[in-house]
């Protein structure tokens, strides 16, 4: 079972945005508050909440680590160094998948994507079951119109990480009523469905 953050993380910084997500820019050592599906918040300017899921994380070389990588023998200090003080930040793509304004959660796209170097944070366990309250999803239809991302492994990580959160509350219909709603909305492909289903499945086997 994934370990759940009880508290908000600031994980970096917006480097860029359009309507449907953005990039962010982060240090080597604030990777490991993050995965693969995992959700985070952006406080926009104009007092709301978006939220998305973070679907690739982007781990660039440099000048230094072009050098490094061809040397015989590198020390752990240097290798240490270049990850906490290299120029190139690590990126992070984020889909949106909705926002909160005066305490109401919406499953559309925010009105407008936020600001350069607005501060981006790991969902705390609440804000994840806040999100997700009152078995809506309406979210998936982002994820699933995204032809770019790995659609079935987004779905599938980011229901694993959702159903640790409920587990802990004994709620085990969180993840049934879930599936039930995907086969809803992709009764009509039949290859989606089964590639998003071969991938959840992995869930149960945990």
């Amino acid at each position: 079972m994934l370990p759940l953050t009880p508290t908000s993380i600031q994980i970096g910084r917006l480097l860029r945005a359009s309507t449907t997500g953005c990039v962010i820019g982060c240090q080597v050592n604030q990777v490991e508050n993050l995965t693969f599906g995992g959700m985070v918040r952006i406080p926009a300017a104009t007092g709301y909440q978006i939220f998305g899921l973070v679907y690739d994380i982007h781990i660039d070389d440099d000048g230094l680590v072009r050098q490094l990588v061809t040397a015989d023998h590198v020390s752990d200090m240097l290798i240490q160094d270049n990850r906490l003080n290299r120029n190139i930040p690590v990126e992070i793509s984020v889909l949106f998948i909705g926002y909160q304004r005066d305490g109401k959660i919406s499953h559309l796209m925010p009105p407008r994507p936020p600001l350069s170097l607005d501060e981006i944070f790991s969902c705390s366990a609440q804000e994840m079951l806040t999100f997700t309250a009152d078995r809506r999803f309406g979210y998936f239809r982002h994820i699933l119109g995204s032809p770019d991302l790995p659609s079935a492994e987004l779905l599938a990580a980011h229901l694993h990480q959702m159903n640790d959160v409920y587990r802990q509350l004994n709620d085990t219909t969180w993840l049934e009523a879930s599936v039930s709603e995907l086969i809803v909305l992709l009764r009509d492909d039949y290859e989606a469905l089964n590639r998003v289903l071969g991938a959840v499945s992995e869930i149960y086997q945990d």
